[in-house]
């Protein structure tokens, strides 16, 4: 799992060095820069993916992610002078990196060198540096793959041997796919990186794919949207714990039964018979809190579970009522993957606060920074960048 995360120069988040556990709880007051931390982390899925660089455009660019405020001096701080802006003493660079049991991972973006040409592409962020190395914090000796700039280069034996002296500056080191026999850290983290799972935007509206019946086939994972909801239940049904699924159904909706719809068309739809009803409610009848908590279910009871799964706000449509038992829900999958839950449900954060070993991180802005309340420089865990 990941132990460590940390953020430098991204939106609110100057610099950030985090400690993680099994189950991770992030909270905060609005605009404390959760949904900031939470994109940090997508961004570096997306570094795996050989995407960060047009998930940064969708964002508007490197410019408008990086720490728009100053470079504060000891007297700033101490409130001897105005907070003004100064010069940088350094390249502006935004930085993402952590560590598990066994390895670390760092990258660092940057904008491109001017070109003596007209160029339409300037404000396209650049790898600058790559890392990783052995578990821990980074230290030049345990270094087994770095890339800077153009090179990557991997540990081999005593020396380094070259797997790229033209890689491209918008292309990660994960891309490099026929070589990892030379460095087979590069894809192990990758397929790590990949089995990451993230939940933060199912659609319950009255369109929504999970709503009505969809062309179903076996589907050990539930789709980010949702959409193969049916297909999803079923699937646990069939191979996963099943008895789990109706006792969380059982948990939230007492007297309630759960059944898939399934013909010889292969049309899946959910049927959710209700304590009172005369006739099952199909997908489009649901309520929207009913729905989330079904899309919720099927989530966080699959039977391949990820190395990290990431819930952004899982409290929204529920009641009340139902947050209890989507807490107990959490606390079961945090058993079989590091699950990361942002939330500001008061309910929630009580009900996963109880359970023992939960990573509370609650987030605080001091001067325009995020911050992790009571947390210092000195209380971090040991990090330390590649440049």
């Amino acid at each position: 799992m990941l132990t460590t995360l940390a953020i430098a120069n991204y939106r609110s988040i100057k610099h950030m060095v985090m400690p993680l556990g099994q189950l991770n709880l992030v909270t905060g007051a609005n605009g404390s820069g959760k949904s900031n931390l939470y994109k940090a982390l997508r961004l570096l899925a997306e570094t795996a993916q050989g995407v960060v660089i047009e998930a940064l455009a969708r964002e508007g660019g490197l410019g408008s992610t990086w720490w728009a405020g100053p470079e504060m001096s000891a007297r700033m701080q101490r409130g001897d002078v105005p907070i003004q802006g100064q010069q940088p003493n350094e390249a502006k660079r935004l930085r993402l990196g952590f560590t598990t049991e066994d390895f670390g991972f760092a990258i660092s973006l940057g904008l491109p060198i001017p070109v003596p040409y007209p160029t339409a592409f300037m404000l396209d962020p650049e790898i600058k540096s790559e890392g990783i190395w052995g578990g821990g914090a980074y230290r030049p000796a345990s270094l087994l793959v770095e890339r800077r700039n153009a090179m990557v280069r991997a540990r081999d034996g005593h020396g380094w041997a070259v797997l790229d002296q033209h890689a491209d500056s918008c292309e990660s080191f994960f891309n490099i796919v026929g070589r990892t026999r030379q460095a087979p850290e590069i894809g192990e983290l990758r397929a790590f990186i990949n089995g990451w799972r993230f939940y933060d935007h199912f659609r319950i509206d009255r369109d929504a794919p999970c709503r009505h019946p969809q062309l179903g086939t076996r589907s050990p994972v539930l789709h980010h949207d949702g959409r193969n909801l049916a297909s999803a239940l079923q699937t646990i049904i069939e191979i996963g714990d099943v008895e789990d699924l109706f006792a969380a159904l059982e948990d939230a909706f007492p007297g309630s039964r759960l059944a898939i719809d399934a013909p010889a068309g292969g049309l899946f739809s959910v049927r959710l018979h209700q304590h009172g009803l005369l006739r099952p409610l199909s997908g489009a009848e649901l309520s929207d809190g009913t729905l989330r908590y079904l899309l919720l279910m099927a989530a966080l009871l699959t039977p391949r579970p990820p190395s990290l799964m990431v819930l952004n706000e899982p409290e929204t449509s529920l009641h009340t009522d139902l947050l209890p038992a989507l807490a107990r829900l959490v606390i079961r999958a945090s058993r079989r993957s590091q699950v990361w839950v942002v939330s500001h449900s008061r309910v929630l954060i009580d009900a996963l606060t109880a359970c023992e070993g939960c990573n509370v991180l609650e987030l605080e802005k001091h001067q325009g920074q995020t911050q992790l309340r009571g947390v210092g420089l000195l209380d971090e865990p040991l990090w330390r960048w590649m440049d």
